[in-house]
This record gives C-alpha cells, structure tokens and sequence, in this order.
C-alpha cells in the first residue's frame, strides 16, 4: 500500500511539476511508471522496497516544491512558473554569507 501511495505522490508532484509542458511530463511519467514497473516483482519483504519508497516520496516533495519551469518570452526574459506548492525562502542563508567576509586570511579585492 505503501508503494501504491508512493507513486500516486510521485505522479502528481510530475503533474503539478510540469504542467503545460506536456512533453516533459510524458516523459516524467513513462520514467515514473518503468521504475515502479522494475521493481514490481519484488516482494513485499525485500529489503531495497523501503529506500525506493522513500526514494520516491523524497522526488515528489522535490519536484512539488523546488522545480520551477520558465519559460522565454520576448526581449529575450524568462517568466516563471511559480504555483502555491513552491517554497519560497527567505534567503537569510544568502544574507548570512554576505556579512560574513572572513575568507580564511584571503584579503578581499576591495582591501588589496
């Protein structure tokens, strides 16, 4: 059951993912669909069932939430595809490393 949750998340993660891009998303699903068929023969007590799962719950989440598409319009700018399932940061991570200028004794190009 677990297997089948799994792939039902995987799925629409792709959908959600790829939308409009029906190319990508074919082929998200034809890879999606293979890797679950390639391990459909194992059973329910094999050890490497757990991982895949959990494998596959961790790409959804993935796809769900970090995968952005753009898309180029004219003057050469890129729109992007941003859904209500996509995480937004708060870049204090990007705003840390920026006060922080100790670079290991390495001066700076603005303190040479």
């Amino acid at each position: 059951m677990a297997a089948l949750t799994a792939y039902r998340h995987l799925m629409r993660a792709a959908r959600i993912a790829f939308e409009g891009d029906v190319r990508t998303l074919d082929a998200a699903k034809q890879s999606i669909r293979q890797g679950f068929r390639d391990k459909a023969s194992l059973p329910p007590s094999d050890p490497s069932i757990q991982p895949a799962i959990q494998h596959a719950q961790e790409v959804a989440s993935f796809l769900k939430a970090n995968l952005v598409q753009g898309k180029r319009e004219e003057g050469g700018k890129y729109k992007l595809r941003i859904h209500e399932h996509t995480e937004r940061g708060d870049n204090d991570s990007i705003k840390m490393a920026n006060n922080n200028t100790n670079m290991g004794g390495v001066k700076c190009c603005s303190e040479r």
